[in-house]
């Protein structure tokens, strides 16, 4: 039996066939971004695919590919906004000055339209490939505001609401920090050790100075040089049980999340016997 849950690696049969059975689609989002000397810079992306891919396992569905590209480059962005961009940018050695709003070709705010606008297209694309609930899974922090609101205005759609595909969007740490003082950070311990559950391959911890040395683009409660990749796995495993159970309720239970403003509750599946 073939368990690949990745939608582009897939024959039609086998799709459909995975489809049927369970009408869900996972979209990873993410960025390209500086993640501490110690991990790769695509780790929002892969994050975001490696927890989609833990939910399709679990629950069913499939998962298209990762969007690395579109969001904004002046805003949100370690590069370009962290305390320390300028050491970022000498240890990549390029010039912080790329990073300037005047040399991007849009502005902050013609850059968020226009990944709202993908993010639109995109749904609107799982929704005509035949799947009845989209989840926009976001690895980057600050999309997951971008992401809410693409699924408020898709869900808006006459088309969707009444007869299409519901959309939601979650982002793990967000799923779970009623029970981790720690969850979410920026190459911390948090992130750092889902790499390690998800490629370890990928992580370095001993690039990092000895504890107690200041630390370039990082931020978080928990210290990356504590990450492991037993914790790392312990935390996707409880937030992909419940991005899970948000899903098949929103699969069993449409009506109570198309009403105006209704789409992003959640926890519904708790009162569910």
């Amino acid at each position: 039996m073939n368990n690949e849950v990745r939608y582009h690696m897939l024959r039609p049969d086998q799709i459909v066939a995975r489809r049927k059975e369970c009408p869900v689609v996972y979209i990873p989002i993410g960025t390209l971004e500086w993640h501490g000397v110690h991990n790769a810079v695509g780790a929002d992306s892969l994050q975001a695919e490696g927890i989609a891919v833990r939910c399709a396992e679990k629950g069913g569905g499939l998962v298209f590919p990762p969007l690395y590209y579109g969001e904004s480059r002046v805003e949100a962005l370690m590069e370009a906004n962290a305390a320390d961009r300028h050491l970022i940018a000498e240890k990549m050695e390029l010039d912080p000055d790329n990073f300037l709003p005047e040399r991007m070709p849009f502005s902050a705010t013609e850059q968020v339209l226009g990944y709202e606008k993908l993010l639109l297209h995109i749904l609107a694309e799982a929704e005509s490939l035949g799947f009845k609930v989209g989840v926009l899974v976001a690895g980057h922090y600050p999309l997951i505001d971008l992401a809410r609101a693409a699924v408020l205005t898709f869900n808006k759609r006459h088309y969707s609401r009444y007869h299409g595909m519901l959309a939601w969007a979650f982002a793990d740490h967000l799923l779970v920090d009623h029970l981790y003082d720690c969850a979410g950070d920026h190459a911390g311990g948090w992130e750092t050790s889902h790499m390690m559950a998800l490629h370890p391959e990928t992580v370095k911890l001993d690039l990092l100075p000895p504890k107690g040395e200041k630390l370039i683009g990082v931020g978080g409660k928990m210290d990356p040089r504590d990450s492991s990749a037993s914790f790392g796995n312990e935390i996707i495993e409880i937030a992909s049980d419940i991005a899970v159970k948000e899903v098949f309720h929103r699969l069993e239970n449409k009506h109570m999340y198309s009403g105006h403003g209704k789409c992003l509750r959640e926890g519904l599946w708790k009162d569910t016997h």
